[in-house]
């Protein structure tokens, strides 16, 4: 049995040492993903299905309509003709009906022309319950559903999914699915940028644009999606005449922003259950006395922990990053905003932009003066974990080439596709995990207990030498 056991030793020491790379910084995963090139999917594929009937609502899809979470906005996309504003929608077990009206809007993007694009927000819902709505109301009905979050609080548990740089290939339909499918369900996913990629194509061939709705209506119409801006949203194309950035987007996708005093729909804030969460914009202006920077500057003081403990930041171009690609291209903007977060303690940032996995240490790099040159990060319980997540799947690819030897911010790193989940139990603690494509629905590849740094800011991360 001393035999057996001694090889089972050796064989689990192989086997984990095949797994993880120990090195200057945390943990680089040795998993290998297969090298194959992401390729967006055909037009002709499924999942870009029209739905059936005359002049049916397609890329139907949601998002909060309101800072404290009792409104919705539904957006939808009619082909044929405008079709009907109104948005039918009642509680679940009422035999109340209510209705709201919306607007219609449509563009043109060089050859292109767009249908009719529909946001209706619909308001004054209840709390934690559950919705049904109809669009398409006098033709072509589709009938869906959504739950609201629950009242704003410190103790209500609340769950999030994490998908970034999604695009619409063969990957990207893994990394939706793998969402779908997980045990942990989130109950609003908070993407970090880059829906569709349509930019990758022609003429930025915003055909894309409708192919991508239509993939993602499957979870977007049923849970609201929290929109961050990527650069992939800016479509700033001058040589082909369209010189008005992120023109898409913004006819297609509605944020709340003015709720929230915002003059821009690319940097706003939400409360959602336990969290306060803040979208910044990393391809607007951003420097001293822009609107981005008035606002931020006085957003924070806005926040009540006692309220709303959790504190999260989007944005899409990470400030830690250490794969090659996109290497400190969110440097400026951390310069402007890191002291800011240190003292607001905010919890996490979630960005994307890099097409891979990485999650750092709590530190900081806030000292720095050009008389002193300290320049580099160092140990900080009062700041956040960064984590990047944009390994939805797009065509662009892998981020495979990464710095060495790890730097000892980087907690975790990994060259994969995958999304992750937050879930928020209480005010002191959250577990967070990050799920790899490759593995089972249920599989998390990397995993942290987060505590809260108003309520709980002991020690959360694995320890390094400052």
């Amino acid at each position: 049995m001393g035999s057996d056991f001694l090889s089972f030793l050796l064989v689990l020491g192989l086997v984990l040492n095949s797994l993880v790379l120990f090195c200057n910084g945390g943990i680089t995963s040795k998993f290998v993903r297969k090298v194959e090139k992401s390729i967006d999917m055909p037009l002709h594929s499924d999942v870009f299905r029209v739905p059936p009937g005359h002049n049916a609502p397609q890329q139907v899809h949601i998002t909060q309509g309101d800072v404290e979470g009792k409104a919705v906005i539904v957006s939808w996309v009619t082909q044929e003709a405008p079709g009907s504003n109104t948005v039918h929608y009642w509680k679940e077990h009422s035999s109340k009906k209510h209705k709201a009206h919306g607007k219609t809007n449509t563009y043109k993007f060089y050859n292109y022309t767009s249908g009719y694009i529909h946001h209706c927000t619909i308001r004054n819902l209840e709390y934690d319950s559950k919705y049904y709505y109809v669009v398409g109301v006098g033709q072509t009905e589709r009938k869906f559903w959504f739950f609201t979050p629950p009242k704003v609080g410190p103790d209500v548990p609340y769950t999030f999914g994490l998908i970034g740089d999604l695009g619409q290939t063969f990957d990207s339909n893994i990394t939706l699915t793998h969402y779908e499918k997980s045990p942990k369900k989130g109950q609003a996913v908070l993407f970090v940028g880059d829906l569709s990629y349509a930019d990758n194509h022609p003429n930025h061939d915003n055909n894309r644009w409708d192919s991508w709705g239509r993939f993602a209506e499957r979870s977007t119409a049923y849970q609201p999606w929290i929109w961050t801006t990527g650069n992939h949203e800016l479509d700033f194309a001058p040589e082909i005449g369209e010189n008005k950035p992120f023109k898409p987007f913004t006819h297609r996708y509605r944020t709340p922003y003015r709720a929230s005093g915002s003059t821009e729909p690319f940097w706003y804030s939400i409360k959602r259950g336990p969290a306060y969460i803040i979208v910044l914009s990393s391809y607007s202006a951003y420097g001293k006395y822009t609107p981005q920077y008035t606002w931020l500057e006085e957003e924070f003081p806005k926040v009540n922990r006692t309220e709303t403990p959790w504190l999260i930041v989007l944005n899409h171009s990470p400030w830690y990053n250490s794969y090659d690609y996109h290497y400190m291209e969110g440097e400026t903007m951390r310069v402007m905003y890191e002291p800011w977060f240190v003292k607001n303690k905010v919890d996490v940032v979630f960005s994307g932009h890099v097409h891979a996995y990485e999650r750092s240490e709590r530190i900081s790099n806030i000292a720095y003066t050009v008389v002193n040159g300290i320049c580099s990060p160092v140990k900080d319980q009062s700041a956040p974990v960064y984590i990047t997540i944009g390994d939805g799947g797009n065509i662009e690819g892998l981020a495979t080439k990464m710095t060495e030897p790890q730097p000892k911010y980087s907690a975790y790193r990994e060259a994969s596709f995958g999304h992750a989940i937050f879930s928020i139990k209480n005010r002191t603690h959250a577990h967070y995990g990050w799920h790899r494509n490759q593995d089972g629905y249920a599989v998390e590849a990397d995993t942290m207990w987060f505590y809260n740094r108003f309520w709980h800011p002991v020690n959360d991360s694995p320890s390094f030498d400052s």
